[in-house]
């Protein structure tokens, strides 16, 4: 006999129970959306979202809804060891013959993390892949004592099998060395590759691994960083992965252009700083480096302040200092990134600060590596030409780097894109340089691409687009909060 007709009410039994438990599923929700106080326009989007659409309504929630205030990256105990362990206090910059703005932003990022400014840096800038992977193999090879190494992408191509067997001889000769990939980022790395940095003695591990029970709750944050300390003494931070696409190019495409930086000198604790949290997170142990002392001034040396900021902080860092910047810039505003996907306040300020008289260029991939993300890019491209805003797309390759020139003095680059993603889910890390010579640098890198290869887009063209590529763009736009 078939179950219905042992029990003739089961089936409407099982009906009010699964209906039921989803409703109350779908409340519960409701109720963490409203009772963490988010910008009402998303609570109201997500709640939405959680009503109209059964049963896939949660399951965007629960992957791309959910938020991480409440982790707890480090305890303050720990983190107060590494910040007296680093050395980082609020060094008094007033010597330093800041702007007021400069000031206002080293203030801000002091009231919002640990207190640092950091003098007495040299910085060299790397725009091409292969010049910054040499030099990286360089300092590697030197390393005395220790290693520690976090990028998002680890590949296992060439370059990547170059710099892991570098890493596997300094760890064979004593050296200690610490990895740190994305799981996410590096899914497509077969886990053999990790597997054998590890069997070798590097401790290589993968930041938020995703596995079926955590699936949800891990998906969606990525820590898009790259951080490289050396013996305490030489960083890296930037925009480049450990990739072939940064040297020879990909799928018949030239090598990416991006914007790496290579630092020595009291800037090196922030980043060391950066890397022993994340560690502590991955609850592996808490990092304790011999402390290394630098000269406060030197010739050509730069300020800089090294920021972290992730989806577990209760205030964001770099969407903070980015708005802060861009309100109080005076003269210019330079952006270049492979996505510009602004949040409204971001996208206010900059129009606010063109219309006012600033001069705000943005300079943005014609061939990203995403057609959603090309697309949900350009649909800001009009909002942005109406308000002044001069618009360069970058035609000779992929652009791939992370740039923020304001007026003389303040530029900041790092890993953080100008988009919802970098601002709201990824743990990303920049350095914040306040220097004249090195911003009238970077000011011309920024002109070289828009000369060479760039081209700008006037109102009158682009009002002149396609129906479809229109549809196309607000379709992706969409999908920014997401992207």
């Amino acid at each position: 006999m078939i179950l219905s007709e042992l029990f003739p009410y089961a089936n409407a039994v099982l009906y009010y129970v699964v209906t039921s438990l989803y409703v109350l599923t779908t409340i519960g929700c409701i109720v963490v959306v409203v009772s963490e106080n988010r910008n009402p326009v998303r609570s109201l989007a997500w709640v939405t979202v959680l009503i109209l659409l059964p049963v896939i309504g949660i399951l965007i929630y629960l992957f791309f809804g959910r938020s991480l205030k409440s982790v707890i990256m480090i305890s303050r105990n720990n983190r107060l060891k590494l910040s007296v362990q680093a050395s980082l206090d609020n060094s008094d910059h007033t010597t330093q013959n800041l702007s007021e703005s400069s000031k206002q932003i080293i203030n801000l990022v002091n009231s919002i993390g640990e207190p640092h400014f950091l003098p007495g840096n040299k910085v060299d800038i790397f725009t091409e892949g292969e010049a910054k992977f040499n030099q990286l193999k360089a300092d590697l090879l030197a390393a005395k004592d220790y290693i520690d190494f976090q990028y998002y992408i680890f590949s296992a191509d060439t370059i990547g099998k170059e710099i892991a067997d570098i890493l596997i001889k300094k760890a064979h000769e004593g050296v200690k060395v610490r990895v740190i990939y994305d799981h996410v980022g590096s899914w497509s790395i077969a886990s053999s590759f990790f597997k054998h940095l590890r069997k070798e003695g590097v401790e290589a591990y993968p930041f938020l691994k995703v596995t079926f029970p955590q699936l949800a709750n891990r998906l969606n944050w990525r820590n898009h960083r790259k951080v490289v300390v050396i013996d305490g003494k030489v960083g890296y931070i930037g925009g480049m992965n450990i990739a072939d696409r940064y040297v020879t190019g990909e799928k018949g495409y030239r090598a990416w252009r991006d914007t790496h930086l290579r630092v020595e000198g009291n800037a090196v604790k922030g980043l060391q700083v950066s890397f022993a949290i994340d560690w502590n997170f991955m609850k592996r142990m808490l990092l304790e480096q011999p402390k290394v002392d630098f000269p406060t001034s030197c010739a050509d040396s730069v300020g800089m302040q090294i920021v972290s900021s992730g989806p577990t902080q209760p205030l964001n860092g770099m969407s903070m200092v980015m708005l802060r910047a861009i309100s109080l810039a005076q003269k210019c505003i330079y952006i270049q990134t492979p996505y510009f996907l602004p949040e409204e306040s971001m996208m206010s300020a900059l129009q606010a600060a063109a219309l006012s008289g600033v001069d705000v260029r943005i300079m943005i991939p014609l061939y990203p590596d995403s057609k959603i993300l090309k697309y949900s890019s350009l649909s800001y491209v009009k909002e942005c030409l109406a308000s002044d805003i001069k618009v360069y797309l970058y035609t000779e390759r992929m652009l791939h780097a992370k740039c923020v020139i304001i007026d003389d003095e303040f530029v900041t680059t790092g890993s953080t894109n100008f988009d919802f993603r970098s601002f709201e889910h990824n743990f990303e890390c920049n350095a914040l340089i306040y220097s004249k010579a090195f911003c009238e640098k970077m000011k011309t890198i920024f002109n070289a691409d828009a000369e060479s290869g760039c081209t700008e887009i006037s109102l009158e063209e682009w009002v002149k687009r396609p129906i479809r590529q229109r549809a196309l763009e607000s379709m992706a736009r969409l999908l920014g909060p997401i992207l």
